[in-house]
């Protein structure tokens, strides 16, 4: 994967994953729309940055074609990739909200839930597409 399907990749996973956190935390909590918006385009930037550097770091450790990684690379990488992310977050959002390290924590940890399962399903659905979308222009590539 080059580095302008990285970005696409990252792009991609967290614009819809702003957007589904904005709505569950609106849901669950009592704060403001506008200010979950902007706390969560912050983490969102936070985590796309995450995204390429933890990815590519990843790669690196863990070489070959990604549609064939196993369940336990899956979980292992996404578990990896969220403990790393809620080092960063839960300051900004305690800061930005105006709340507590444990309010932003438990904030954290059930956006953190959602995205795990989220990033497990997008992440498997992205790169079985691709592989399939690489076959189809390129077949003697796919082999």
């Amino acid at each position: 994967m080059g580095r302008l399907e990285r970005i696409f990749h990252a792009i991609t996973f967290e614009v819809l994953a702003v957007s589904l956190s904005i709505i569950g935390l609106a849901i669950f909590t009592d704060h403001n729309i506008h200010h979950l918006s902007g706390t969560m385009i912050v983490v969102a930037t936070i985590a796309m940055i995450w995204n390429v550097v933890f990815n590519w770091v990843f790669d690196k450790f863990v070489p070959g074609q990604k549609e064939k990684r196993t369940l336990k690379t899956r979980i292992n990488h996404v578990l990896l990739f969220e403990a790393g992310l809620l080092f960063f977050t839960v300051p900004v959002m305690a800061f930005i909200l105006k709340v507590g390290l444990w309010e932003a924590f438990v904030m954290d940890i059930g956006v953190t839930i959602f995205i795990t399962i989220y990033a497990f399903v997008f992440n498997l659905t992205y790169d079985h597409l691709r592989a399939y979308i690489v076959a189809k222009r390129s077949p003697m590539l796919a082999n």
